[in-house]
């Protein structure tokens, strides 16, 4: 809420540790147990010096809602966003504050009714089925790099519409890693060999590709999501322009390539490490046998280990803001200008509303329990208010779809005791990209 005259007085002001770089180090390594040590030596706001900049780090979910929610508009997504990967993602849909990202979101929403998600099905099932087919021969197979090449290849397929070599495939791939991973650069500067230098090349190669297809995309449409933007217009007729298609494919493809990798991962992980549940949820997907878009919904299993994977593995951990004006925030003072930080990464883990948190257990979201009820913030793996991820139903097709295929067509196990080395520096990621042993199966 904005700081009045008589709260002014009251207000605390926001403590934090000196060492940033212990600090991240610790975040990295054990990023709840570290962040429990801060809230109980700091209080539920922490003030900490992160890549360059003072940011506030906002514990429990009724700052949660207070900064998502974001009722008096105090808190915007742009230039918090914009000081990590805008040279990378610029004027992208989550870029935007307040109406102009209100009237971008209008237009893209075209592209995501439910007669879009059905299309998008239905081009993605064949080209599922014969990229699983692929992960026979593979020698030694790593779940979370066999995930990111699928995913690639259905965005560009129903995103993108554009027929490319594997090569160039490969290439568009490595621009988007470069992409991402740049926006967590220390140095913040285009010195060549730094990931800041390979991000700024990477999003001239994504530029290139883009503006090099777009005429043709204008002229033939298609039921891709890249021909949906070009034909996209507001209820008032608007419509976009090459640059905004451009940003917003970008940007666009970009989430869904990343988020859907790491949920996907995620599941996988605890699936190899809960066997019990992979064989439920495979009994329930040959008892449904080939499904559409209405069926793979109906996955009511599979929509449980999603969830749960989401809530122990956000896909994106943290979710930043800045104070457009003076505020206050769990009774500390929020200065003007400043960024503050919620994540959904530790909220998940909060036992008051998640007992148990590090265990998995899909049946959380069952029926019965719908622990994700407790509060209105209890789980938010897209984020929440007006710049809730408008992919996420997109997302949430497309991973049901891949698992309903992979469970009826593989079994992959990991050894006991094996735990993933989870890479938390950006958008979190197994850094041995999560080994297994997969074994085809007869469904």
């Amino acid at each position: 809420m904005p700081v009045t005259a008589t709260a002014e007085t009251s207000l605390r002001t926001a403590r934090g540790p000196r060492l940033g770089v212990v600090h991240l180090l610790r975040l990295r390594k054990r990023p709840i147990e570290h962040n429990d040590f801060l809230r109980a030596t700091y209080g539920d706001v922490v003030r900490l010096h992160v890549f360059g900049t003072t940011l506030y780090a906002a514990y429990g979910l009724d700052a949660a809602e207070q900064v998502l929610i974001n009722r008096e508009r105090i808190f915007a997504n742009g230039p918090a966003w914009s000081h990590f990967i805008g040279p990378f993602f610029r004027r992208g849909l989550m870029l935007l504050d307040f109406d102009e990202h209100l009237h971008h979101r209008r237009i893209l929403q075209h592209a995501f009714t439910n007669d879009a998600l059905r299309r998008y099905h239905a081009v993605m099932v064949p080209h599922i089925r014969s990229g699983l087919a692929a992960w026979e021969s593979v020698p030694q197979p790593r779940m979370h790099q066999l995930f990111k090449e699928l995913t690639l290849d259905l965005a560009l397929e129903t995103f993108v519409g554009v027929d490319l070599t594997r090569a160039e495939q490969d290439r568009i791939n490595q621009a988007f890693i470069d992409a991402v991973r740049a926006g967590t650069s220390i140095v913040r500067k285009p010195v060549p060999g730094t990931p800041w230098a390979r991000g700024l090349a990477a999003r001239k190669v994504l530029e290139e590709f883009f503006f090099t297809h777009l005429p043709e995309k204008r002229r033939r449409g298609g039921d891709d999501l890249f021909a949906q933007l070009c034909i996209a217009r507001s209820e008032e007729g608007d419509e976009f322009s090459d640059e905004d298609i451009v940003n917003h494919m970008i940007f666009l493809l970009m989430a869904a390539h990343d988020t859907s990798t790491i949920t996907m991962s995620a599941m996988a992980y605890f699936l190899a490490r809960h066997p019990e549940w992979q064989e439920a949820a495979r009994e329930e997907s040959i008892a449904a046998g080939t499904v559409d878009y209405d069926g793979v919904l109906g996955l009511d299993l599979l929509d449980r280990v999603m969830k749960e994977s989401m809530r122990l593995c956000s896909p994106v951990p943290s979710l930043p803001r800045v104070a457009v004006r003076e505020t206050s925030l769990n009774g500390h003072r929020i200065p003007a200008g400043a960024f503050v930080a919620v994540s959904p990464y530790y909220n998940h883990h909060d036992p008051a509303y998640w007992p148990d948190p590090t265990r998995f257990d899909p049946d959380r979201f069952s029926p019965e329990r719908r622990e994700d009820h407790s509060h209105r913030m209890a789980f938010e793996p897209f984020g929440g208010g007006v710049h809730k991820c408008i992919g996420m139903h997109f997302a949430g097709v497309q991973v049901r779809a891949i698992f309903h295929e992979l469970l009826r067509s593989y079994r992959w196990s990991v050894p006991a005791g094996y735990e993933w080395p989870l890479d938390l520096a950006a958008l979190p990621f197994p850094r041995d990209r999560l080994p297994v042993r997969l074994e085809r199966i007869d469904s």
